[in-house]
């Protein structure tokens, strides 16, 4: 217990209703000199206390009630003691709300922490513009795909977008251009290479089969992640093993009862997984220098690289029918304009969505982002199901809940994996 006292023999009661402030002026001795000199009489550690003190970084009002609680951690007395006036305005308030009895989180250099409601507020913010960006890209590029079948170029078109917007972002300097060399770009080559691999490949699952589906599949990801970091020479503890059974028995459940099942939109899914998967391992080895380029800029050279691989291989497999299918699609959906919005709204989205991911990893911890990119996949399904009115067999939803299941078992159970890992460099 650490006691102070004001005065040797007379004692101090606390009273809202008698004072201005918590603490009454009037037994100070008008002879101890400055406001100062008065502070530091009160932080003086020879005085013994008889009714203020400070247990555990709390402080008590000891008046009439002497067992009733302040919910206020320390006052750093030495601020105010720095303060011109002797008080600060900023401590002033905290002693106030300390003497209201209202909670309030200080950090340990006394600047106040952001209360747990606000920390919530913005979380939520944060998941429903994530999952808001994702719906709507996943909607309107189901749609798109539906009357203009060619996911090459649309793929492409997406890959556009984003590269334009970042290059706005950079231009206006909304965003900081990172500063790029040979040696950078070089090492981007191999992730942005993945990267293609698995947007082309997701994009031709999407044109093949229901937006559910592909989703169920693609969230098989954490199986693919597991075995080839394996090969590469990580070790998994035996729960991240368990985990991943259950992801491929609801996979395995849902391909089998799916309605809208189809080989090519099946093998475009598991492809995704596998150039998503790598691109996730080149970029933890071969950017390992450039940790000053944060997410938001590395995802934008990523895009940028990835449209140069792609659009020239997208004119080579399919240019030729593009004239064609434009004409047809026009035709069946009647107004040009509805066709180029719903295009737009694909390319624009699909660059929104991953932003935000990146963002939202920035501000949550990776288990966090786990668990919400794994309610993000539920979201995203329930949604199309209900936009397309996909039928769905009671199989096929058992399956794809076990999967889904699997996954958040998943991000748990890896979760910890790198608390045994820190622990065990630290012994």
């Amino acid at each position: 217990m650490l006691t102070l006292n004001l005065l040797p023999s007379t004692n101090v009661t606390l009273s809202k209703s008698r004072a201005k402030y918590p603490v009454s002026p009037s037994p100070f001795d008008p002879n101890l000199g400055s406001r100062n000199q008065k502070l530091r009489n009160l932080c003086s550690p020879a005085l013994p206390l008889t009714t203020l003190s400070i247990q555990n970084g709390h402080l008590f009002r000891c008046s009439a009630n002497t067992g009733s609680r302040i919910s206020h951690p320390r006052l750093g007395f030495s601020k105010i003691l720095r303060h011109p006036s002797g008080v600060s305005s900023r401590n002033t308030t905290q002693i106030l709300e300390a003497a209201s009895g209202t909670p309030e989180e200080v950090s340990p250099d006394g600047e106040i922490e952001a209360s747990k409601p606000k920390v919530n507020v913005k979380l939520a913010l944060i998941f429903g513009l994530w999952y808001f960006q994702n719906i709507v890209f996943n909607i309107y590029n189901k749609k798109v795909l539906n009357i203009f079948p060619y996911p090459w170029l649309l793929a492409s078109f997406q890959l556009f977008c984003g590269s334009v917007w970042m290059l706005i972002l950079w231009s206006f300097k909304l965003q900081p251009c990172p500063k790029i060399n040979k040696s950078f770009i070089i090492a981007l080559l191999g992730p942005a290479l993945f990267h293609t691999i698995g947007h082309i490949s997701a994009c031709v699952s999407f044109s093949k089969v229901a937006v559910s589906f592909t989703h169920v599949i693609k969230s098989a990801e954490p199986v693919f992640s597991v075995v080839f970091s394996s090969f590469l020479g990580d070790t998994y503890p035996l729960a991240v093993w368990l985990s991943i059974l259950p992801i491929v028995f609801g996979c395995s459940l849902a391909a089998v009862t799916e309605v809208s099942f189809n080989l090519g939109g099946l093998s475009g899914a598991m492809i995704s997984n596998v150039g998503f998967v790598l691109r996730n391992i080149f970029s933890k080895r071969s950017l390992q220098n450039f940790k000053e380029v944060d997410g938001l800029n590395l995802y934008g050279w990523i895009t940028i690289i990835s449209l140069l691989y792609l659009f020239p291989v997208a004119v080579f497999v399919e240019g030729s029918q593009w004239v064609a299918g434009y004409h047809k699609a026009l035709g069946t959906i009647g107004n040009p304009n509805t066709f180029y919005i719903w295009v737009l709204l694909s390319g624009i989205f699909y660059h929104l969505y991953n932003q935000s991911s990146y963002q939202a990893l920035d501000d949550i911890s990776p288990l966090t982002f786990s668990v919400g990119n794994t309610m993000k996949r539920v979201v995203v399904i329930v949604a199309t199901v209900l936009v397309f009115r996909n039928p769905v067999r009671p199989l096929n939803a058992l399956g794809s809940a076990i999967a889904i299941f699997g996954t958040f078992l998943y991000s748990q159970a890896s979760a910890k994996k790198p608390k045994k890992d820190a622990v065990e460099k630290k012994d």
